[in-house]
């Protein structure tokens, strides 16, 4: 007997029985999909937390107040909150030749109202302009506020394309009046939209001149970030050291209570960090999947075993025919390794499927290679389990088979 009448002997034994094969067929489907689904989960993930680093720009620099840095609007301890006065002294370019900008940051949650229509804005961000370009936002619409805004104190806003939608629908906002917490700001431009994934909407959010924010809405505390975006991402390291090197001095802070003081959170770091966290974080998502599959493989030693023991009197019969050992583990090798192929390839079909929808808000994005690499181990799971029921149905003696009943 050839390959080709092996493997019609096998696919015909398969076929005579088509729930015990649907269930084995399914026990490795789900298996494959939960592989190539959560590593497409955990990729997705990474290339979502990739991309809203990057959407702050790789090379900027975001100083936060620490543990002893007070909090803005409260009470702080002297010299050790984060003030206005630290934006001139950080844009020396004597002091910081690696710095391009300097921006302050007072943020927080504010109510805004347009016409009747209410929306919480969870970023109202008072800054400078030089903010916008170093978040990497753009204006979509309109212009942005200016340094003679901020330094009149002027009552104008630029806003995200959420915040847009949800005001105004279908109005243009530009020159229109809204109520932020009871202050009325003008509208002067419209963010681009921003990508973005996951729980926080990058276009939520609107931007003030700081003055006017401080004026209207936070008094003059201290300040909740500087953010700092240096010359080029290959110098950041550099504006690093020179920012501690200031606000130390400034701050009149020792080395031992820096990081009390305050952080400096450095994008291109966190970058890297985040990368191989979320590698981590795919392949122990791969792992636990992959003990489905293994699961599967457990399935088609006893559906196979089963199928050994109801066809003992056939194998006799055709070992007393001549049939050489070969080509009875050769059948029964080649019927294990075909149920695991289809439930293969049905569990790549189901995991492209299930790739289209988003799960707990992350879009999934499916690896190739891990569509090779589970497809492949289904494959190597119906060898590797199936061998033993078909060296024992190959070891049978044609006399003892045919005395079974």
């Amino acid at each position: 007997m050839n390959i080709f009448e092996t493997i019609r002997f096998a696919l015909r034994a398969i076929t005579a029985n088509k729930l015990r094969s649907s269930l084995t067929v399914l026990g490795i489907l789900i298996g494959v999909a939960a592989v190539i689904l959560l590593v497409a989960v955990g990729n997705g993930s990474a290339q979502a937390v990739q991309k809203q680093i990057e959407s702050l720009g790789t090379n900027t620099l975001t100083v936060t107040a620490g543990a002893g840095g007070g909090a803005r609007g409260a009470a702080s301890t002297q010299n050790t909150a984060l003030n206005m006065d630290l934006v001139p002294a950080l844009e020396n370019k004597d002091d910081a030749p690696h710095v391009k900008s300097v921006s302050p940051v007072v943020t927080g949650s504010q109510s805004a109202t347009y016409e009747g229509t209410d929306h919480t804005i969870p970023q109202f961000v008072g800054t400078y302009p030089g903010y916008v370009g170093a978040s990497n936002f753009k204006v979509a619409k309109g212009a942005l506020f200016t340094d003679d805004d901020v330094k009149d104190s002027r009552k104008v806003v630029v806003i995200g394309s959420t915040v847009a939608e949800e005001l105004f629908g279908n109005v243009d906002p530009l020159s229109k009046q809204i109520a932020v917490s009871g202050k009325l700001f003008t509208v002067v431009g419209v963010l681009a939209a921003k990508g973005g994934s996951g729980f926080n909407d990058p276009n939520d959010v609107a931007m003030a001149p700081v003055s006017a924010v401080q004026e209207s809405l936070t008094g003059y505390g201290s300040l909740n970030q500087l953010l700092v975006q240096a010359t080029s991402p290959d110098e950041v390291s550099d504006a690093q050291s020179e920012i501690t090197a200031i606000l130390n001095e400034k701050l009149n802070i020792s080395g031992s209570s820096t990081t009390s003081a305050y952080r400096i959170l450095n994008q291109s770091q966190l970058l890297e960090t985040r990368a191989n966290t979320a590698e981590t974080f795919t392949l122990l998502l791969g792992a636990v999947a992959g003990i489905s599959l293994l699961v599967g493989g457990i399935g088609i030693t006893n559906i196979m075993m089963v199928t050994v023991t109801e066809r003992t009197r056939e194998i006799g019969i055709r070992k007393a025919l001549g049939a050489p050992k070969r080509t009875i583990l050769t059948q029964f090798l080649v019927e294990a390794t075909v149920l695991s192929l289809i439930g293969g390839l049905l569990g790549v079909a189901a995991a492209i499927i299930g790739s289209q929808f988003t799960i707990v808000s992350i879009k999934p994005v499916i690896v190739p290679s891990s569509v090779a690499l589970a497809l492949g181990f289904s494959v190597a799971i119906g060898l590797f389990f199936g061998s033993y029921p078909a060296s024992r149905a190959a070891g049978l003696r044609p006399i003892e088979a045919l005395r079974y009943e």
